[in-house]
Formats: structure tokens, sequence, C-alpha cells
């Protein structure tokens, strides 16, 4: 049987965050368009990661809640009954509101030609899938990432979840223990504990070992304090079990038994199939290589979101790429885009969902003081803050991290809202606003983003209120 074949602009291997991006936007600018996705639209983000998971903590929070009511003069509720069917029909809900935006017929609408097909390339400048075959200018590899497992003996042959999964999960895990103690680990964690899971959580390392130590700390006595154990950092030395149950055995001779076992533990590039030797694309373990601008090896094909080796691993780095692809393609000669096209940026923030939150962009103290040697870290806690005193929540705080001419290098905000609150150091960075500037603007009281103004401002408390600043003053009083 003949292929049928295109002749495009514009070839896009993968519905997910970066994928849909390029598409839509290649599209809304009359390009003609091939978009690929064998799985869901969507991808990862929307089907099993981003929104699942914050449907998932959105129901554990209100499961928290009647539970914490003490301090409020209202009588906490030592049991709260869960309908673990209703939690997930809420969860199913959340993905089927917001899968219009990135549906096929969305797409298709734009203008795309969506097909539902494998796709692998067969040539330098070639696609090819079951029933298609398609010629195109530039094509953009988005196939994301896909839960990794780390070499524990026996995992491979004892059944576990991943966040591909977990959110189908037939009955609430009576005992489920986590295998990673990473961001992803925590969120799930903490959510299933609230709703009623007793919670196990193993590393080999010790919690957020790239997050702030003072601010990791904070977030994982949290998670203590909720009946969350942690082993990490520790050894698992075997892991065993079937349907019924899981043991891990630790490298101390302890052994933990659950009855579900949760595997948190990173992520891989997803270019299973794609073929990419047949296009002279470099790649390895860590994802197809590109250069700053996101260009493989071959000229033609980029590489943008968590395919793309160093790039990736949010979903808001795969749109952000996705607008850097977009201006590079439509926008920018090609000289110029040499230099204003580039995709690395050291002001990529991130957070963490749990309760309490934690974000941060940037460098961490450790890594500023490796860099720039001589730097200044300065703190305001929430215990501090008005608005964290009236809601009862005043756990963590804010910490920049400063040259000491005032650059910002990085930030990093643990407590209720800080995946909000750290938009404020990214408007910063991205306008390269220093941190005097941070310290002049006019915070809304009683808010905890005050806690960015109050750290900033302290960055001067010796200048303005020391003795020099003092005597100045004095001085100028005898005028007034």
């Amino acid at each position: 049987m003949s292929k049928t074949e295109h002749n495009v602009d514009l070839c896009v291997i993968g519905a997910g965050s970066g994928g849909l991006s390029v598409a839509a936007g290649a599209a809304m600018l009359g390009r003609s368009v091939v978009l690929y996705e064998a799985g869901k639209m969507g991808g990862d983000c929307l089907n099993y990661g981003c929104v699942p998971s914050k449907a998932l903590i959105a129901a554990g929070k209100h499961a928290q809640y009647p539970r914490d009511g003490a301090p409020y003069g209202v009588e906490p509720v030592r049991k709260v009954n869960v309908d673990f069917e209703a939690v997930k029909a809420h969860i199913k809900g959340v993905i089927e509101t917001i899968a219009p935006v990135d549906s096929q017929e969305r797409f298709e609408g734009l203008g795309c030609i969506v097909i539902r097909e494998h796709a692998r390339f067969r040539d330098v400048r070639t696609v090819e899938s079951e029933t298609t075959e398609v010629r195109a200018k530039r094509f953009v590899v988005s196939t994301g990432s896909r839960a990794s497992a780390p070499p524990i003996p026996g995992l491979a042959d004892t059944p576990y979840l991943t966040n591909e999964d977990i959110f189908d999960v037939d009955v609430l895990p009576d005992r489920l223990l986590v295998i990673g103690a990473g961001p992803i680990g925590l969120e799930l964690g903490q959510s299933f504990r609230r709703l009623g899971s007793e919670v196990e959580i193993f590393d080999i390392v010790a919690p957020l070992g790239r997050s702030e130590p003072e601010h990791a700390e904070v977030l994982v006595e949290q998670l203590k304090s909720e009946g969350i154990v942690f082993h990490a950092p520790a050894e698992t030395k075997q892991i065993s079990g079937d349907r019924d149950g899981v043991t891990i055995e630790l490298g101390d001779g302890t052994k933990v038994e659950g009855s579900h076992l949760l595997v948190a533990a990173g992520r891989r590039p997803f270019m299973d199939g794609l073929e990419l030797e047949n296009a002279g694309v470099e790649h390895d373990r860590r994802g197809i290589k590109t250069d700053d601008c996101l260009r493989t090896s071959n000229k033609r094909v980029f590489a943008v979101g968590d395919v793309a080796a160093g790039m990736g691993g949010l979903t808001h780095a795969a749109g952000y790429h996705a607008g850097v692809i977009i201006k590079a393609f439509y926008f920018l000669p090609p000289i110029i885009n040499r230099i204003a096209g580039k995709a690395t940026t050291d002001r990529m923030p991130a957070a963490i969902y749990t309760e309490p939150e934690l974000a941060s962009i940037g460098m961490t103290e450790a890594q500023a003081r490796e860099k720039h040697g001589n730097v200044r870290v300065v703190k305001w806690e929430f215990e501090e803050n008005d608005r964290a005193i009236a809601e009862r929540s005043t756990h963590g705080g804010v910490r920049i991290v400063a040259t000491k001419g005032g650059k910002i290098l990085g930030a990093s905000v643990v407590g209720d809202g800080a995946g909000d609150i750290i938009q404020m150091m990214s408007v910063a960075m991205t306008n390269k606003v220093r941190i005097s500037g941070l310290a002049q603007i006019i915070s809304p009281y009683p808010t905890r983003g005050e806690a960015i103004k109050r750290a900033s401002s302290s960055f001067y408390a010796d200048t303005i209120f020391g003795p020099k600043a003092k005597a100045f003053a004095g001085f100028l009083s005898r005028f007034h």
C-alpha cells in the first residue's frame, strides 16, 4: 500500500507541551504543519504529570483541612472519610476539562495535519509512519520523557507504579512505599498520606539535594510531622514482592513492607523508535544533543523539552523552548538568530507543590559561591510576615543570593504560595532588575510577597542605618 505524502514547512514529532506550542505557533502564522502523536494528545503533563498530580494534591489539601482546625478555634476532625473513587473521578474531570485545548480537533482547526501514528526518521529530510511520509523544511522532536527505574536488585521483577499509572490504581494504597525523595515522590507521598495511606519514602541521597538545604529541611520536617517516614539517605539493598505486597530491604538489614510501590526516581528522554541515526541526529542516554539554539547535528532537526539533553525537565521549560523556536524560525534572520535565538537561561524557575511549597530560581548559595566567590545572601522569614502570622502558617521564608553589587543570582522560597511568590524573582531576573529595584517595590499589605521586599531591603540595612548614615542624618538635621 502506498503511503500518503506530505511536503510541509514544519514537522513536529510529539504532542506534549513543547510540540503543541510549536505546532500552534507555526500554524497560526500560516505555515504548513504536520503533527505526529502516537499516544495521548497533551503528552505527559496533561495525562500523567502536572495536571493529575495537582488535582490529587488539591484533594489531599481538602482532606487535611479538617484535621488542622484547632489553632483557628475550629474543632479538628480526627478521621476524614475519603471516597477514593470520587477522588479519581475528580482527577479525570480536571483532565477532561483541560483536554480540549490540546485536542486533535483543535489543532486540525488551526490547520495542522495531525497523524496519530508512531513517527521515525527515514533519512535526513524525511519522517515516515505506518501510512504517511513527510518531507519538511524543518523538524522539531518533542517526545518528552518517561519514568525511569533505578538499578535496584529485584525491582525489575516486582510490580510497581509510576506517575503514568498511580492515578488509576484500583484502591487507595494502605501502605505506599516510594522510591525517590525528589519533587514527584514528595508531592505524591504527601497527597496519599493526607488521603489516608501510610507512606514511607526511600532514597540513596538526602531529600531535595538540589534545593537550598535549610529550605529543603523545612519541607521535609513538615512531611514528617504529617506522619511520612523517610529512609534517606539509605541504601536499598533488595526489592521483592507481588501484587499482594512488596518488601524493601535496606543496607542495614531493615525490612519495610508495603501494599504498593511507587517509583519516582527520575526520568529518561523518550527516543524509542525514532531512528535518529537515519537522520544523522546525535544523541546519548541524556537525550538528543543540541546547541544553545536547540539545533541538532542535523541542521534541519531541532529538539525541545525533556528530550533535549540538559535543556528540559520542566513543562514550562518546554513552553519556553517553543517560544524560542518560533522566534528563530519565523521572526529572526539566521545571522541574528545565532545570537538572539539561544534557549539557555539561568533564570528557569521551578516549584514543588507540596504544602508548604518550595520554589527556586537561578543559583543556590553554594553554586553562587563556587562561581562568584564572595556573594551576599539576604533572608526574610515568614514568622516575621504579618499575613503568615494571621494565617498561623509561619514556616519557611525567602532567601535571595546576589553579588556584592546587587545583581540577583538566585532565590528560594519555602512556604504557602511559594510557587507564586517566586514569579516576582523571575520578573526581576528576566528584566535585569537589581536587588535595589526589589527593595523599592510597593507591596499590598498584608501579603506574603512582602517578604521579597523585606529581604531585598535588608541588603542595604547597614548602608542606610549604619554609623555613617547616622552621622550624616545627624548633620543634616541641623539644617531642618
